[in-house]
């Protein structure tokens, strides 16, 4: 008997051994799938958001890309109208300053045809066999006023046009003299120096003398 149940006592504990060998192995597998598993989770989560990092930076790059694009183009729109808008206004102001030039130009030869016309009279009448000595004596008078009067108007329109007035014409008639400034407007001190010169040149009354701008 005593044999018996040490032979059952073997066995028991070489069952226990063998049983607790089984669970420290099951154990230890379980817990290598479970780390297998959780390393497996980390690289996929790893994988994840390093990806999102990446698609975050090319968006990032995209937009700021395309910003800069975008101000790019703006700029370059807004330089082009800026250019158009200043080569417009310098056309306009080239076209304005060509007319008053034209018109100064157009106005001083047909004053130099007027006067040479009435010299041509005034030296047919002279030159006239038939013309009697008052008539001709009156005639050579008239010849020497107009050009007084030529050279006047030469030394005046100079004189003004050295105090900054570049373009200015003047016409005398009878009664009145007509001075044209090429200006927007004209200060008082201004039109007071121009009437001054105006005035001793032709030698005429200041009340007589008109001034305006073109």
């Amino acid at each position: 008997m005593k044999i018996i149940k040490r032979n059952q006592l073997i066995i028991l504990v070489i069952s226990l051994m063998l049983i607790t060998a089984g669970y420290l192995n099951f154990t230890s597998d379980n817990e290598e799938i479970a780390t297998s598993y959780l390393m497996a989770e980390l690289g996929d989560a790893t994988l994840v958001s390093s990806n999102a990092v990446v698609e975050e930076g090319k968006n990032i790059i995209a937009n700021t890309l395309e910003e800069k694009e975008n101000n790019v183009v703006q700029n370059s729109i807004t330089q082009e109208d800026n250019s158009q808008e200043e080569d417009k206004l310098n056309t306009e102001t080239a076209n304005t300053y060509e007319t008053d030039e034209t018109y100064f130009t157009t106005s001083k030869l047909e004053r130099e045809n007027m006067y040479s016309q009435i010299l041509e009279t005034y030296q047919q009448i002279y030159n006239n066999s038939e013309s009697s000595s008052e008539q001709k004596n009156s005639a050579l008078n008239e010849i020497s006023n107009i050009n007084k009067t030529k050279n006047a108007i030469m030394i005046a329109e100079n004189l003004i046009s050295a105090k900054g007035f570049k373009n200015i014409v003047i016409f005398v008639n009878e009664s009145s003299v007509s001075v044209i400034v090429g200006i927007e407007e004209l200060q008082q001190e201004h039109i007071a120096q121009i009437q001054n010169i105006v005035s001793r040149e032709l030698n005429v009354d200041a009340s007589i003398i008109h001034i305006s701008t073109k």
